[in-house]
């Protein structure tokens, strides 16, 4: 199969793009929407307050008969009822207060018809209210300052109708609880996205195994497997094929109904995507190979690309089976970055998250170096103290200078130190101290 012409960065994010839809959303109960995205508005089904409530403690009362009252000049009003919060209201004052009456409330209790002002306790004779059944309190109380209201009227936050969560909005504790006082017990969301991921590779071992002469470990399908999940998604990792088509064909196909008889929204590999004459993932690509092979009709929309960047620069696509297939290069940087360019836009997208994707932001190059012409490089950076204005290659030795290259797809320190990444375009050849840089923060 032949490589296609070369793609840039945006362009190659735009087909992967392509190969998703949102999934299908569902009714979710609250305590299980938290990380899911909303597919519709959370509409209130309620006012809020859903009556007119006490802002405090004290004592509802008409405003004009509390009026004017000082602590030299108290007014006097008589207790005829006690309301606490969850109360109807306070019984045998359904025609409401008369005239120089008062009735003791507890904040968020509904204030009685004819009252329009609650004084604070402490702003009366009584100073604080003890506890004690209703009817225990004073049968008058003097008011010494009557001049704020506190009442929250009703509908004054959130009125029937009105939206109080959009659609598109990643779900957190605080919206759950909002979508809640609106009167929801459960909303609409995007299903979390299943992703299956897989490495290939013969010199692979299993995490923690013992590496045989010219064996490493498998460390791509965790990093891949352990991202996805942190992009809000379901994952499966099947972990190391070695370099036989027919394995890997094999391994696709058990994966389609890996959860729980369900298949992925999104398969994604690492390695074999090269140039190399054992890289599997070409080889199942490539139409010329997988002729008169058990899957020869599985593979469409293949697409082997050379992204015009660095690292990463071999990429692939297409549908196995019809399910979405991200092929990402072996080398673990460049897979990390690939991850963050091509699968994170995807998952997002399955998972219903509205675009744009993230923005670049601004940093200063403290340390320089040197980079590809014609690419855009790619390079994991972390940020200095104090200011956290300024980004230095993560990774890097001490004694390397400026005229190191910025990034290496081999090296594995950069991911532990990172938490950036510096986007710098393909016409640059150097990095200078002191020069701007865009930074995807990681």
């Amino acid at each position: 199969m032949t490589r296609e012409p070369s793609r840039t960065i945006v362009q190659h994010a735009a087909e992967a793009l392509a190969l998703v839809r949102p999934t299908p959303p569902a009714d979710t109960p609250l305590e299980d929407a938290v990380g899911a995205v909303l597919a519709a508005d959370v509409v209130s089904v309620l006012d809020s307050p859903a009556f007119d409530a006490s802002a405090m403690d004290g004592y509802a009362a008409r405003a004009q008969h509390a009026a004017g009252a000082t602590p030299a000049a108290p007014g006097a009003l008589r207790v005829v009822g006690d309301v606490a919060a969850g109360d109807a209201g306070p019984a045998g004052l359904d025609a409401g207060l008369g005239p120089g009456e008062a009735v003791r409330i507890m904040t968020g209790a509904p204030v009685p018809p004819g009252a329009d002002s609650v004084v604070p306790v402490e702003r009366t004779s009584t100073g604080r209210f003890t506890p004690g059944a209703a009817g225990s309190g004073p049968t008058t109380v003097a008011v010494h300052d009557a001049a704020r209201t506190h009442v929250r009227p009703r509908g004054e936050d959130v009125r029937r109708g009105d939206v109080v969560v959009a659609a598109g909005t990643v779900l957190t504790a605080r919206h759950v609880s909002v979508a809640a006082s609106a009167g929801h017990a459960a909303v609409r969301v995007h299903r979390a996205p299943r992703v299956a991921v897989l490495s290939t590779g013969s010199e692979l071992v299993a995490p923690g195994a013992t590496p045989g002469p010219g064996r490493i470990p498998d460390s791509n399908s965790v990093l891949l497997a352990a991202s996805a999940r942190a992009a809000g998604a379901r994952v499966v990792r099947r972990g190391a094929v070695g370099d036989s088509a027919a394995a890997l064909g094999a391994t696709l196909d058990g994966l389609l109904d890996a959860f729980d008889g369900a298949p992925p929204d999104l398969l994604v590999s690492t390695g074999g995507v090269s140039a190399g004459a054992f890289d599997v993932v070409r080889e199942v690509l490539d139409p010329a190979t997988r002729a008169g092979t058990p899957w020869q009709d599985a593979v469409t929309d293949a697409r082997l690309v050379a992204v015009g960047m660095q690292p990463g620069r071999p990429q692939g696509l297409a549908r196995w089976r019809g399910v979405p297939w991200l092929a990402l290069p072996g080398n673990p940087v460049s897979a990390y970055v690939s991850f963050e360019l091509f699968v994170r836009p995807v998952v997002d997208r399955l998972r219903g998250v509205p675009g744009p994707g993230r923005a670049l932001v601004r940093r200063v190059a403290a340390a320089g170096w040197s980079s590809p012409a014609g690419r855009e490089q790619l390079v994991l950076v972390r940020h200095t103290e104090p200011d956290g204005a300024h980004v230095v290659p993560a990774g890097r030795r001490p004694e390397e200078d400026a005229t190191a290259r910025g990034s290496g797809s081999h090296r594995l320190s950069a991911l532990a130190h990172a938490d950036a990444l510096a986007v710098v375009g393909a016409d640059v050849t150097a990095v200078a101290p002191g020069d701007p840089v865009q930074v995807l923060l990681l």
